[in-house]
C-alpha cells in the first residue's frame, strides 16, 4: 500500500494513512479460504510506518496461501485482484504480488495405484501405512515433478515424526527407519523388474 506521510499531530489530514488502507484490505479479503475445497488463505506478516508521530506512507501485509488445485489458486488471484480495486482511500495506491511458491500436489491414477502399492508391501510386514488422498496443508518438492508428467508422484512415505516446523517438538519416530527402508528397497525393486506398473 501507498498512502502519502504527514505529521500525525500538527496535520494528519495532509497524510494518506496506508495502515488504515492496508487494514482495509486485509479485512475484506479474510473470508477468502473455502475450506471445504481445501483453500487456505491466511495473513500472517504485516508492517506499516516508521515513527510513532507521523501518518504511515507504506504498508505492506503478506498471506499464506494454501490449495488442493493448481486451478484454486488462480481463482484465489483473481478475487484478490478484484477486491483491491475496492480501497479505503481513494488517494491510496493499491498492489498486490501473488505468488505461487509451492504448487499442490494433485494425486493422479498412477499415483494413487502406487500409493496403495505401498500400502500392501507394509501390510505384509504387519503394518499399516495412511494414504492420504488429498494434501494436509503441507508444501512439497514432489508437487513440483508431478507438474511436468502424468506418471506417478507419491508423497508421504518418508519416516514418520510429528510437529513440522515447530520450535522443540519435531521429531522423527526411529522406529519408522528400518519398515521405511524396507518399503522404499520393495518398490524400487518392483518398479524396476515390472511387477509394479
Amino acid at each position: 500500500m501507498q498512502g502519502k506521510s504527514s505529521h500525525a499531530g500538527a496535520r494528519p489530514e495532509g497524510g494518506v494513512n496506508a495502515l488504515y488502507e492496508l487494514s482495509h484490505q486485509v479485512l475484506q479479503m479474510k473470508d477468502l479460504s473455502k475450506p471445504e475445497q481445501g483453500l487456505k488463505l491466511n495473513w500472517t506478516v504485516s508492517k506499516a510506518g516508521t515513527n510513532r508521530n507521523v501518518i504511515p506512507a507504506d504498508a505492506t501485509a503478506q498471506a499464506d496461501a494454501r490449495a488442493l488445485k493448481v486451478a484454486d489458486f488462480d481463482e484465489l488471484q483473481k478475487a484478490l485482484q478484484e477486491k483491491i480495486k475496492n480501497r479505503l482511500l481513494p488517494d491510496s495506491r493499491v498492489e498486490l504480488k501473488f505468488e505461487v511458491r509451492r504448487p499442490p500436489l494433485e494425486a493422479n491414477d498412477a499415483s494413487r495405484r502406487v500409493a496403495a502399492y505401498g500400502k500392501t508391501i507394509y501390510g505384509e510386514i504387519g503394518l499399516s501405512l495412511k494414504v492420504d488422498e488429498k494434501a494436509t496443508g503441507g508444501g512439497t518438492d514432489a508437487a513440483f515433478a508431478a507438474l511436468k508428467t502424468s506418471g506417478a508422484v507419491v508423497e508421504g512415505m518418508g519416516l514418520s515424526g510429528f510437529g513440522a516446523h515447530s520450535n522443540d517438538a519435531e521429531y522423527v519416530q526411529i522406529n519408522s527407519i528400518v519398515p521405511r527402508l524396507y518399503l522404499a528397497t520393495r518398490m524400487i525393486m518392483d518398479l524396476s523388474t515390472g511387477k509394479l506398473k
